[in-house]
């Protein structure tokens, strides 16, 4: 079970540290800055973008003092007994609009992360006390180190019912967190940097060794956090702009520092499940339809095209690229809201939120990579997508980015165009000589396309890298209010077939671009 699918679970875990103080004289929490940084004594992001630029110049040292065998070997169920209690929320008594509550350190959760609380311009760190926590049934004596610190943090705001205090935002593990929005369940996870993924090699997973969360407002709707970033390869100063509601939204500054040259340098990652759907092209012996946290990578690019790829649980390692200089935004969707496709009463996987990644300024040259590991289970986390510069990233550069991540229910509402709603493919049934024929089914909805008259001649463009296509045909689908497009491919062997399809009437593009890898399983 990954360290991501465990938190949705568990709703647990992160890491570490402390590290050199950021202070410039002996006052805990205060900062000098610089004239351009804000008034004197004031904490300031710039002094978390300097402790990770001088990071960069020393070795990696991990923050992973001994935890006691009482929290060390603790297991699943036993760690999961282990609760914040919910009476020492900070800023519970205050009654401010946020609250925060804490994650202990043992079972996977091994590493130390620092929290501090930023008040009135001075940092101050939370300290650990034994009575944050209800240990359940665990034994554990009462008198615990003072110095063992906490696995993460969460926040919490009323962002269902005004009296309620519902979690928003969870970061845990590695530099995993995940946001949620108005009626949605957690699902899908974002990370702060991927390094080296989908590669024959060891991957690499930078942790958030340090938080500073800012004292929110009285009347604040949002709320901002900074973090310290740390890894073999990587060091990086991350600040986050939190606002929760219909969508949860967070602005995000990045400062990546490379220790070393990596392979693969995963800007804004994304992971989330996909165990089958509605374009399985292989037999999955589950009573539900579909189990998936997301269904598919929308692209969108730097020429405004839009291409949605959906999400398959290959038998193969599988990694797609799609160029993408200057992306306008990318994310992971679950675009399939309808129970009845799911029909499971404890997952409830049609509330499961879409993550969409918006640039902010121009990123360059690069692709948005798509990788898809094979999983025999739905407690796996087997999709990972995030944008790769093109040129190689290498010791003692500095990378810095801007994006905007959106969290929520309907990511498209202002998207236009028709866009995919789903993709089914089964025998041809055509030749029962040539079993071999796969027919592709792909349903187009939207807007602009409800608006068509039904006898309207839609053109439909498929392309294949290999292989023989029939005849495409678009048909109106009354039930969907948009277009069904069909096609059958013969493969060439066992050659894979890159395919392509999109919707035109005349010279107007009508739709998005659908992009699938049909490979022979």
């Amino acid at each position: 079970m990954t360290i991501a699918r465990l938190f949705g679970i568990l709703s647990l875990g992160l890491t570490l540290v402390s590290g050199a103080p950021l202070w410039a004289d002996d006052t805990p929490g205060v900062v000098e800055p610089s004239p351009s940084e804000g008034a004197p004594g004031n904490f300031t992001f710039a002094a978390v973008v300097r402790r990770a630029q001088e990071l960069a110049t020393t070795g990696y040292e991990p923050d992973r003092p001994a935890l006691p065998d009482y929290l060390a070997d603790l297991d699943y169920d036993k760690y999961r007994d282990i609760r914040f209690d919910r009476k020492e929320s900070i800023w519970k008594e205050e009654g401010l609009p946020f609250q925060m509550q804490l994650f202990p350190r043992g079972f996977l959760f091994k590493d130390r992360v620092t929290l501090n609380i930023i008040d009135g311009g001075v940092s101050q760190p939370v300290p650990f006390r034994h009575d944050l926590f209800d240990y359940g049934k665990n034994q554990v004596p009462q008198e615990m180190p003072a110095d063992l610190g906490f696995a993460g943090m969460r926040l919490l705001y009323p962002i269902n019912q005004d009296s309620v205090f519902d979690e928003v935002v969870v970061f845990l593990g590695a530099s995993y967190f995940r946001g949620v929005s108005k009626g949605l369940n957690y699902g899908i996870t974002a990370r702060g940097l991927a390094i080296d993924t989908g590669l024959p090699t060891k991957e690499e997973f930078p942790v958030f060794r340090e938080f500073w969360v800012r004292k929110p407002a009285q009347d604040a709707v949002d709320i901002t956090l900074y973090a310290l970033l740390d890894s073999e390869s990587a060091t990086g100063a991350y600040s986050f702009v939190i606002r929760p509601g219909i969508e949860t939204v967070m602005d995000v500054k990045a400062h990546i520092f490379l220790r070393k040259s990596v392979q693969k340098l995963g800007i804004a990652p994304l992971t989330s499940m996909f165990f089958h759907g509605e374009d399985t092209d292989r037999f999955i012996d589950d009573f539900r339809p579909e189990v998936h946290d997301s269904d598919g990578l929308m692209v969108e690019n730097g020429t405004g095209e839009r291409i949605w790829r959906p999400l398959v649980n290959p038998v193969g390692l599988r990694v797609s690229d799609f160029v993408a200089e200057n992306p306008k935004s990318f994310g992971v969707f679950q675009r399939d809201r309808n129970f009845s496709n799911y029909e499971d009463l404890e997952a409830h996987y049609q509330n499961r939120p879409s993550a969409l990644i918006e640039p902010v300024g121009d990123w360059g040259k690069g692709v948005v990579e798509l990788v898809e590991i094979p999983s025999n289970a739905e407690r796996y986390d087997n999709i990972v997508a995030y944008w790769m510069p093109e040129q190689k990233p290498e010791a003692g550069e500095e990378w810095t980015l801007e994006y905007r991540l959106r969290f929520g229910q309907d990511l498209e509402a202002g998207m236009m165009g028709g866009h995919v709603i789903a993709t089914r493919i089964g025998a041809a049934g055509t030749d029962i000589l040539d079993p071999s024929r796969r027919k592709f089914v792909v349903d187009f909805a939207g807007e602009s396309l409800a608006q068509l008259d039904p006898e309207t001649e839609i053109e439909a463009v498929v392309t294949s890298t290999s292989g023989e296509l029939s005849k495409p045909v678009a048909q109106a689908n009354p039930e969907t209010k948009g277009w069904r497009l069909f096609f059958e491919l013969k493969p060439d062997g066992d050659k894979p077939a890159d395919l392509r399809a999109f919707l035109r009437h005349g010279d107007d593009v009508l739709s998005e671009t659908w992009s699938f890898r049909w490979v022979r399983e």
